[in-house]
């Protein structure tokens, strides 16, 4: 016959292997799922990729349109580029031009 002292001492035993447990399973859920987890970590990568491919598209534009601007500097004004933008803000066509009329429909 098991005494009482054995079963309160099984008992805490197993009490204490139970809370052990449950802490080593938070903390091994917390590492996987977690804001600082494993899950987070690859969320993070493909928006560290996707941000850099942004950052490339822009700086891409950038560099164009910085050429552009080079092209109607005073000091080198490139006649096409001043052409183009004096026909395009005053919204004239060269008589040589050749127009196409597009439907909005």
């Amino acid at each position: 016959m098991v005494t009482r002292a054995r079963l309160k001492s099984i008992l805490t035993g197993l009490a204490l292997y139970t809370i052990a447990a449950a802490i080593v399973g938070y903390f091994g859920i917390n590492a996987y799922t977690g804001k600082y987890g494993l899950n987070a970590r690859q969320e993070l990568d493909q928006e560290i990729i996707a941000l850099t491919s942004e950052l490339a598209r822009l700086k891409r534009e950038r560099a164009e349109g910085e050429q552009r601007v080079s092209l109607l500097r005073a000091d080198k004004i490139d006649p096409d580029m001043l052409d183009e933008r004096a026909r395009y803000q005053l919204q004239y066509v060269n008589p040589h031009d050749l127009v196409r009329m597009i439907n909005q429909n």
